[in-house]
């Protein structure tokens, strides 16, 4: 029986990142994994999608801004090749996976992990049965899609995984859920001609935004085509064989229910924390309330040498939030300098376009904390480098406590937020004030100067504005 100093369970942006880690540190490490080395993200999710989205996003400057950037002549996208090219780019990165565990000698095992207890697992592939142990466990089994009661897949009714792997569009579709998945979709299919319809439960689009972010991005999907269904709760789905039936009510329970029909039914509700399947009972490991591996701040789970991270610990489920919890195990395991996760001040990207960037807590949140809450927010409209793009929509908002000018939270909507995120995060973390930001010098013309100024305002003297 083979043995492992650290063994992980689970080869996703957590797993395959705790086992490098762990091998970097000394550590004789293996992998175990039964489909998606490198996960959901780099197969099924985050870098596909993101390939989608740019050929979307060029699909949209060819239809519906021709005139302001002088294209000439009739010039269309299919989809085809741009489903082929998302599937070889995440095909690429797969390999980049399997190339960064060859070099730090990580051993790949393909199969279906049991565990067996705390220091021991099987592995089946192929109907053969193999066993291993190990000093340390790192549990990074990810997370199962949240369908409604009733509701299963079918030909016409599908998860985020089908329809990423499907080359074809339908007609017409209804996603179910507005948060990141569903709005990705929405606009990739969107600028391909499908028409749209989001159905959300909650009051506003991607709910756990800043409300004013929710407000910003249904005025685009509108504008887009898109039809939003906010406060409507899908009550059932019907596969009819040729399309589906959705019946939805008004989330109140006041009012009537209706029937929308589609070629197709996305379900993009959510997760559920992995914790079946796996064997996980027979480590003694707890489970939570709700539904998750209970777990410290160093991701040690309630038994000695077994670790979580990841999706499956029911933290928020992002690929770069497993990755940092993975330094957080592998660290702690070797007894190596490390820091825990401040879950709150993580960011949180959504890249539909206008793009959302966003950490820390709504003007809302702040409030209900007890936050003497201070906000400045400077639009993309007045940034030089938003309007050479042609993209000058949205807006930053900064969220800080008044007494000290500390920075609480940022939410953005707008071109290429997402990427102005390291700078505001890496501020958060070291307790720089506004007053502090604000003496950074940022180069012109960057988008970054929208963030600069949003800074400025909180310090009471926005210069453009």
């Amino acid at each position: 029986m083979t043995h492992f100093d650290t063994l992980v369970l689970g080869a996703g942006p957590g797993g395959y990142v705790a086992a490098i880690r762990a091998s970097q540190l000394g550590q004789k490490v293996a992998v175990v994994e039964e489909k998606y080395w490198g996960g959901v993200c780099l197969n099924v999710g985050c870098i596909p999608s993101k390939a989608l989205l740019r050929n979307a996003e060029l699909a949209h400057t060819l239809v519906h801004e021709k005139e302001q950037f002088g294209i000439e002549g009739d010039a269309t996208m299919s989809f085809g090749p741009t489903h082929a090219r998302s599937r070889q780019v995440s095909a690429d990165i797969v390999k980049g996976v399997h190339y960064l565990m060859k070099k730090n000698k990580i051993t790949e095992i393909s199969g279906w992990g049991t565990l067996t207890g705390p220091t021991g697992i099987d592995v089946e592939k192929d109907g053969e049965k193999t066993s291993y142990t190990c000093d340390n466990l790192i549990i990074a089994a990810g997370a199962t899609v949240r369908m409604l009661p009733g509701m299963k897949v079918s030909d016409n009714v599908v998860t985020y995984e089908e329809q990423i792997l499907d080359a074809e569009l339908p007609g017409s579709i209804i996603i179910g859920g507005s948060g990141a998945i569903g709005v990705e979709f929405a606009y990739v299919m969107a600028n391909f001609g499908v028409d749209v319809t989001i159905v959300e439960f909650l009051d506003r689009m991607v709910p756990t935004e800043d409300a004013d972010i929710s407000k910003e991005l249904l005025k685009h999907y509108k504008k887009l085509g898109v039809k939003v269904m906010l406060s409507t709760k899908v009550e059932n789905v019907e596969d009819t064989g040729s399309g589906v039936k959705v019946t939805v009510s008004p989330a109140s329970g006041e009012g009537e229910q209706q029937v929308l029909e589609a070629d197709k039914m996305l379900s993009a509700f959510g997760f559920a924390p992995r914790v079946e399947g796996y064997g996980l009972e027979n480590t003694g490991v707890t489970v939570n309330e709700r539904g998750a591996i209970e777990i410290d701040d160093y991701c040690r789970t309630n038994v000695p040498n077994v670790y979580a991270i990841g999706d499956c610990t029911g933290k928020l489920m992002l690929a770069h939030v497993a990755d940092a919890m993975a330094m957080v195990a592998a660290e702690t395991i070797n007894g190596a300098e490390t820091m825990p996760v401040n879950y709150d001040m993580v960011p949180r990207a959504t890249y539909c376009n206008p793009q959302i960037g966003s950490f820390g807590y709504s003007e809302a949140q702040a409030k209900e904390k007890g936050y003497d809450v201070k906000t400045a927010a400077f639009p993309f409209s007045a940034n030089g480098k938003a309007k050479g793009l042609g993209e000058a929509i949205g807006f930053v908002k900064v969220v800080a406590d008044a007494k000290y000018n500390e920075i609480i939270g940022v939410h953005m909507i707008g071109p290429s937020v997402t990427e102005l995120l390291p700078a505001l995060t890496l501020a958060q973390m070291w307790d720089l004030t506004a007053d502090e930001v604000s003496r950074n010098v940022f180069a012109h013309p960057t988008l970054g100067e929208a963030v600069k100024e949003a800074i400025h305002g909180i310090s009471g003297h926005m210069i453009h504005l």
